[in-house]
């Protein structure tokens, strides 16, 4: 039997599975680590074949993409074999279902793979978009849309629930070839589909999130011209005016290559930035969202999540992420669970107030507190800060990922004079950031009396009186407590409005 040579937590969790996607743009190949909640890619490989340029025109799959296709799936199939994958899924969507020659294409791409390959109808392939937004956003409720090069998927989502979805022709290659490249014809073909979409206006004052390679690339353009610190693509969030407004000035900037820091999106997307433009400007128009905000979980991340138990689908997907972070990069990873409990009792006796949110991400901080400790002492904070804000997870907001950098960065590095990078800092309201401070000190206080070692932790407690606060040593541990510790804890009790001590009871 042949070993995976993925990682430990591949090995732990399962072998790894894979997911080839034939869209009408890309042929795609992504191999995740294992089957779980919270799934990491350890490969990402797509080639631009264009299989949907023509299908709306003449009804076929081009021959020279068909050609290109096959070989990628080849490949493909060759690369899953190398990395010994156990399982993988493989889906095709609107080119090979609408076009005519797309079920001999089919019969000849499932010998090149050596694979079954589901063709995705609209519906399903909305719904599996749906589950993906699901897995990767925290209790998401909006419309999605999955704008591919040959269709556009939407679907409401709420919690859990997904609606029923449908599809429109309305893909960037679609788009160009149905309005023989005019933007005008474009706008009218568009226009004319989506206002007949009435049940869009449920959407009314709630989230769009966008899913589809096109949609990422008007983000990375986006952040590229506004200056936006974090360079991450999943839920990187627009304000709906501010989107509206940015569509409309795209799709009058052609050529593309005049449009400023164009450089950000790849040759290969920028023909199809307006005809996404367009899509986005009438979606907005129609539904009324609040906010935009991009996905990159959407098929392939909703395959698989449906694969998962139910109990397995209910976890918590941030806190899922950072249990593995945990256990790949901690000391002692079960210290993390002591560490949550501990803060726990420190917020009580301090009387401070956390809204369920806070304390979701305060228990994700606890998971990943220790996961800088292989770095050299002096950029511990730092790398943690990196690694956690740019990390590749999802249910996280933005601004949940520059609180979690900044605690853990806090936990290192401490309240010193130089901080971490402002813009970081400036993705967070000053309260939150004042919660991070003081958290991130407590986590700090705590590893100086641990070592990140388990059984320490449970043997303090707090006492509370007035405006004082008493960290307590029972006599297991009391030779532990020194005056590091009671320097650290008056910083921190000073943080939060109390005078503080230390007691050793031996």
């Amino acid at each position: 039997m042949r070993e995976s040579r993925l990682s430990h937590a591949s090995r732990r969790n399962g072998p790894a599975v894979a997911v080839i996607d034939i869209g009408s743009n890309s042929v795609r190949l992504v191999v995740y680590e294992a089957l779980t909640r919270s799934i990491t890619p350890v490969f990402n490989e797509k080639i631009l074949c264009g299989l949907g340029r023509e299908v709306q025109s003449t009804g076929l799959l081009a021959q020279d993409a068909i050609d290109r296709a096959l070989s990628a799936l080849r490949r493909f199939r060759a690369l899953c074999q190398v990395m010994h994958v156990g399982r993988t899924f493989v889906v095709a969507t609107a080119a090979c279902r609408d076009a005519s020659n797309g079920p001999d294409f089919i019969v000849r791409a499932e010998r090149a793979v050596g694979l079954k390959i589901e063709i995705l109808s609209g519906t399903r392939e909305a719904k599996l978009s749906a589950l993906g937004v699901i897995s990767g956003i925290h209790q998401p409720d909006g419309i999605v849309g999955d704008l591919g090069g040959g269709s556009l998927e939407l679907i409401d989502v709420k919690g859990h629930r997904a609606g029923k979805g449908i599809s429109l022709p309305l893909g960037g290659l679609a788009l160009q070839d149905l309005s023989k490249k005019s933007i005008k014809r474009a706008e009218r073909i568009v226009r004319e589909q989506l206002e007949e979409m009435r049940w869009l206006k449920r959407g009314r004052s709630r989230t769009f999130y966008a899913v589809g390679g096109t949609w990422r690339s008007l983000a990375r353009l986006h952040i590229s011209q506004t200056g936006y610190p974090l360079h991450v693509m999943h839920g990187y969030s627009i304000p709906a005016d501010e989107a509206l407004a940015f569509a409309q000035r795209l799709k009058r900037q052609v050529p593309m290559d005049a449009v400023p820091d164009i450089e950000a999106v790849s040759d290969a997307r920028r023909p199809l930035l307006a005809y996404a433009a367009v899509v986005l400007e009438y979606i907005i128009r129609v539904m009324k969202p609040k906010t935009i905000v991009i996905s990159t979980f959407g098929v392939r991340e909703g395959l698989l999540y449906s694969k998962l138990s139910l109990k397995e689908q209910r976890k918590d997907g941030l806190l899922a992420a950072a249990q593995d972070l945990n256990v790949l990069r901690s000391r002692s990873p079960r210290h993390a669970e002591e560490l949550f409990d501990w803060t726990d009792r420190f917020i009580r006796a301090a009387r401070l107030i956390e809204t369920p949110e806070e304390k979701r991400l305060r228990h994700a901080a606890c998971l990943m507190a220790d996961i800088g400790w292989r770095a050299h002492p002096d950029y511990r904070g730092e790398q943690s800060l990196n690694l956690i804000a740019n990390g590749n997870f999802g249910a996280i907001t933005h601004e949940g990922r520059a609180f979690l950098g900044l605690t853990v960065y806090y936990r290192y590095a401490g309240l010193g004079d130089e901080g971490p990078s402002p813009k970081v800092a400036e993705l967070i309201p000053r309260i939150l950031l004042g919660w991070a401070q003081i958290l991130g000190s407590t986590i700090r206080v705590a590893h100086l009396i641990s070592a990140a070692q388990t059984g320490v932790l449970p043997a303090t407690r707090f006492k509370s009186r007035g405006r004082k606060l008493t960290l307590v040593f029972n006599p297991r541990v009391a030779p532990l407590a020194g005056d590091r510790i009671s320097s650290r804890f008056r910083q921190l009790a000073r943080l939060v409005g109390r005078s503080s001590s230390i007691e050793r009871h031996n």
